[in-house]
């Protein structure tokens, strides 16, 4: 996934949990999945980038491209840590040629280097497991990872305290228009898509960004 930091968490078991649809996980990949679809309808025919922070073995957005025809306009950088997910997600994506796993830490503004500016960037699992410090920042970086108009993806269980509320004021503070968010009244997760509305700074972020704390 990201920035390891002290982290221990078996990434690869936690993501065995998609095996189960009735899970709380899978029902949120399928919110994403949904999403990344509409944006897809959305922006066609124009060709597209995407990038995907700690993408774990990349279902969320290879999950979307397998069902459609017009999967040849996508060019994506998956961004994981984990050497075993590194290698699952290579495999899944070895269909798509415009599609690159690139086994780094999607921590350091530096391992986004030839990826962006993106279409749409995904940050997906990353805002739980992060310092709250961490959030803001990365968000505040956010606008040098966009094309104008690109849309963020991000998720964040919404467990007491809920942190969802600041993580959509930060987006509102750095130009981004909230176009939806996703909470189930039986689960604690939030989804939210937020486009770019502001000028992209003339330099991506190379700074550090986040540490992952689980």
């Amino acid at each position: 996934m990201g920035s390891f930091g002290g982290m221990t968490t078996d990434w690869e078991a936690w993501h065995a949990a998609y095996d189960d649809p009735g899970s709380g996980l899978s029902r949120r990949l399928r919110i994403i999945q949904g999403l990344i679809g509409e944006w897809l309808d959305r922006t066609a025919p124009n060709d597209v980038r995407v990038v995907s922070a700690c993408a774990g073995d990349g279902r969320d957005l290879l999950g979307v491209l397998r069902n459609r025809g017009d999967s040849n306009r996508v060019t994506a950088t998956l961004l994981e840590y984990d050497e075993r997910n590194v290698a699952r997600a290579r495999s899944a994506a070895a269909e798509f040629p415009a599609i690159a796993v690139r086994q780094a830490d999607a921590g350091q503004g530096a391992s986004y280097a030839g990826a962006i500016p993106a279409d749409l960037v995904l940050m997906v699992g990353v805002f739980g497991n992060i310092s709250d410090d961490d959030i803001r920042r990365t968000i505040e970086a956010l606008p040098g990872m966009c094309n104008p108009g690109a849309l963020v993806i991000w998720t964040r269980h919404r467990g007491a305290p809920d942190f969802t509320p600041t993580i959509r004021e930060w987006f509102a503070a750095n130009d981004f228009t909230e176009e939806s968010f996703h909470a189930p009244d039986d689960l604690e997760i939030g989804v939210g898509s937020h486009r770019f509305t502001g000028t992209p700074p003339h330099q991506n972020p190379t700074q550090h960004l986040f540490t992952f704390t689980h």
